[in-house]
């Protein structure tokens, strides 16, 4: 499963770029307004220092909501950096925008996806990647992980090629379960990727080991 960052941060994008474990990074425009980055010029600016920083995928999302809009948008994102995902919402302009620039070779990471039925559209279109948000389904007391479960049947029914991007992932079981369950990518918070390191036995072995290696020199 690819990890990727849901933040505009550089600095936590460079944190976990640093892990070696970071494969890609997410970003919409409230994060993009969480860093104060505001301004056309500014945005384009700082989805080119992200690419700079990682060598994955990067999801640029479009603003507009017009077929018209997304895609002079979309155009304009993509040429930015090769590793630019123009990421479209899930709306009636939304797919055939996604179709138009599957057919252009320009990847697309379909955003806010909240059915089986909104995936399957989404990969007929040929999206690169939809992104179910399972976080704010737990919110409405939905089962998110089980949005996951069942696109990932349909799509390995059919042979779709769109890869499950699990999103609006909130903590370190999240993570563990999407990987359970076969989401090709999880994107989350840096604090959801640094949870997989803390273990309380691996503290208490840690701490067992160097206590025994001082008393050895004494």
């Amino acid at each position: 499963m690819k990890f990727f960052i849901d933040t505009a941060n550089l600095d936590q994008i460079e944190e976990a770029q640093a892990l070696g474990v970071l494969d890609g990074v997410t970003t919409n425009p409230s994060l993009m307004a969480k860093e104060g980055i505001t301004g056309k010029e500014n945005i384009l600016n700082h989805y080119r220092n992200i690419c700079e920083i990682v060598a994955g995928d990067i999801s640029a999302e479009v603003i507009g909501t017009s077929f018209e809009e997304m895609i002079k948008e979309g155009e304009e994102l993509a040429a930015l950096h090769p590793q630019i995902v123009v990421k479209i919402p899930m709306i009636k302009d939304g797919v055939k925008a996604i179709k138009y620039f599957s057919d252009k070779g320009i990847k697309t990471n379909c955003t806010l996806i909240f059915s089986c039925g909104q995936a399957l559209l989404a990969a007929k279109a040929g999206a690169t990647y939809v992104s179910p948000f399972i976080g704010r389904l737990d919110d409405v007391s939905t089962d998110g992980l089980l949005l996951i479960d069942e696109i990932r049947r349909v799509y390995d029914n059919y042979g779709f090629e769109t890869q499950i991007l699990a999103a609006s992932v909130r903590h370190t079981m999240h993570v563990v379960n999407c990987a359970k369950i076969g989401a090709d990518v999880m994107t989350g918070p840096l604090s959801a990727i640094e949870g997989l390191l803390r273990h309380p036995l691996t503290d208490n072995g840690l701490k067992k080991f160097l206590e025994d290696a001082r008393s050895m020199q004494v």
